[in-house]
């Protein structure tokens, strides 16, 4: 279970502000349909972040304790950093989906956007760490799945009110506490 929270947490926190979570706000002012978006980042989700946690699983197995300590300390600040950084400027238009549906449109669109991106690095992270592969894939999706949740119900509002900026600073805030508790961790075992 506590892998499954752990995961679910980091990769929502990861999530916050992410251009992942711009796309879905475009698909949902586009589509209109927030049940198949939703479900469409779930299955998105969870394809990709299987593939993240067996990566990470695979990873985990062959480092010791200690170095994964300071890969995963290091990954953290790193995706501490990576939050402060703007996405690149979302002028990708949403596909129509007229030819495969509002869910397989917006599952195609949301695996692919997510390749390479903080929470499926993340995910590779907490598979290495945990070591769980189940609770981990479900957490991250459900993750995933949570903080994508008010950008598709509430669309540009929430974007507006609050500001991604500060959304992103307090994402790399928090990136970078968890970062320096795992590397004092694994300095202190060294």
């Amino acid at each position: 279970m506590e892998a499954f929270l752990v995961s679910a947490g980091v990769v929502a926190l990861a999530e916050i502000g992410d251009k992942t979570q711009i796309l879905a706000l475009v698909l949902a002012a586009r589509f209109k349909r927030p049940v198949p978006i939703l479900l469409g980042i779930a299955l998105a989700s969870l394809l990709n972040h299987g593939i993240a946690a067996f990566a990470g699983t695979w990873i985990g197995a062959f480092l010791t304790a200690e170095r994964l300590g300071w890969l995963i300390g290091l990954s953290f600040l790193g995706v501490a950093v990576w939050a402060l950084l703007p996405e690149k400027a979302e002028k990708e238009e949403a596909p129509r989906g007229a030819r495969f549906g509002v869910l397989i449109s917006t599952a195609l669109s949301m695996f692919f956007a997510e390749m390479g991106d903080r929470t499926q690095i993340a995910t590779v992270a907490l598979g290495a760490q945990l070591a769980s592969f189940v609770p981990v894939v479900l957490g991250t999706t459900s993750g995933m799945v949570l903080a994508n949740l008010p950008a598709v119900l509430l669309g540009h509002l929430a974007a507006e009110r609050i500001g991604l900026k500060f959304i992103r600073g307090i994402a790399a805030a928090v990136f970078a506490v968890l970062g320096a508790w795992v590397l004092y961790g694994a300095f202190v075992k060294s």
